[in-house]
């Protein structure tokens, strides 16, 4: 028999427990109070106030997400956090009536009042206070008070998940990968980026997604670099938005997207190739077989106490010596309440970085190699896995077709 794979000795559930998993989040925030001499933390981004409430907010156009934003504040001896929302009917029910507030709107001229009364109430004027983002109206409610980033206090808390997280994040990964199935069998030539965008936008909210987290990409790749759009960097201009444009025979499409279920993120990724008879050719299979084994490569000594330096070089030595990745990319990425958060491997911070991002059970990693060939396009896709107390497990399941090469 298979060993279940555990983190921090506890098995991965196949179903969340969305209450427990809530408490956890909030005792680590609390140790990290605690540890690092902060009487609180106030946070404006989405996905960290979604980390430490639990809350649940509609999708909002950009240029009004920041008016309309929700405010979370953590303090340290308290074992709920406070919800400053307009959607009072996003917090989780566990959430006590007195620390669900109305909305602080920290971007706007009247908001730093509001700041400054919240503070005065729940802190002591000593208070020391981390904060992820300080508008101006924010920043001048907290003048006089000491101030730190909190990145140090939300890096610690985010950068190992555990069980009931990585479970999310293997839901909203299946809900992404169940609509692609759907996307993938309406490929055809001349049906447009927009169509495919319409059906796997409409499938994941049937299916159970929260929120969609990335536009879908569907981009047609060309077979040479100058025939591409120019970079400052000189690479691959990848990914480009989405329009009405019209996919043709033989379009080679890397595709990309991610949802959020229960505030976690997914992230598809795959190479398409639009034909009613898609059969890649022997240099396109070859493409893939490299991909493949970079991540056997990559997988194989992917277990707690190695480092990200290690999964560099393997990776560059089974793509024959050339790093197998954008130059504005990286090997690998984190997911998380982000689309793409720590731990960050082979990024241009450089080997000194990576030497010192050592795995641990509960990180995970989204693996995007990408296998370029100068005049014939390339051959890029995502898989997630979990690195787990003995080894990694996978958090995504979905197959390469069209091209015929297993794992």
């Amino acid at each position: 028999m298979t060993p279940v794979p555990t983190v921090d000795g506890a098995p991965i559930p196949d179903a969340p427990d969305l209450a427990r998993m809530r408490r956890d989040r909030q005792h680590r925030l609390q140790q990290q109070l605690e540890a690092q001499g902060l009487d609180a933390v106030i946070l404006l981004g989405t996905g960290n106030v979604s980390y430490a409430t639990g809350t649940h907010a509609p999708g909002t156009d950009s240029g009004r997400a920041a008016v309309l934003r929700s405010v979370a504040l953590v303090v340290r001896g308290d074992p709920h956090p406070h919800l400053f929302t307009p959607y009072p009917e996003g917090a989780p029910a566990e959430l006590p009536a007195d620390h669900l507030h109305a909305p602080l709107y920290p971007d706007l001229a009247g908001g730093g009042g509001r700041v400054t009364a919240v503070l005065r109430d729940l802190l002591p004027a000593s208070a020391r206070i981390g904060a992820d983002e300080e508008t101006h109206p924010l920043a001048a409610a907290l003048e006089g008070t000491t101030v730190v980033s909190a990145s140090s206090v939300l890096g610690a808390v985010k950068l190992c998940k555990t069980p009931d997280e990585l479970a999310c994040i293997r839901t909203a990964q299946r809900i992404s990968e169940l609509a692609m199935w759907d996307v993938q069998a309406g490929l055809r030539p001349g049906i447009r980026q927009t169509d495919l965008s319409a059906v796997f936008l409409r499938r994941i909210f049937e299916l159970g997604a929260t929120a969609n987290g990335i536009d879908p990409i569907w981009q047609a790749m060309p077979p040479t670099r100058a025939a591409g759009p120019w970079t400052t960097h000189g690479d691959l201009a990848f990914p480009t938005g989405s329009t009405d444009q019209f996919l043709r025979q033989d379009d080679v499409i890397w595709v990309d997207a991610g949802l959020s279920y229960e505030g976690y993120a997914s992230d598809f990724g795959r190479t398409w190739i639009i034909s009613a008879d898609p059969r890649p050719t022997a240099r396109q299979e070859a493409q893939c077989r490299r991909w493949l084994e970079v991540v056997a490569a990559v997988l194989e000594i992917c277990k707690p106490g190695v480092t990200a330096l290690e999964l560099d070089r393997v990776a560059i030595s089974a793509n024959g010596g050339t790093k197998p990745w954008i130059e504005h990319f990286y090997l690998a990425h984190g997911v998380g309440t982000e689309s793409a958060e720590m731990p960050l491997i082979g990024t241009d911070l450089g080997e000194s970085f990576d030497e010192r991002m050592v795995m641990r059970p509960g990180m995970v990693l989204v693996l995007e190699p990408v296998i370029w060939d100068e005049g014939a396009a390339g051959y890029r896709s995502e898989d997630i896995v979990a690195v787990t107390d003995d080894g990694w497990v996978a958090l995504s399941d979905y197959p390469y077709d069209p091209y015929g090469v297993t794992g």
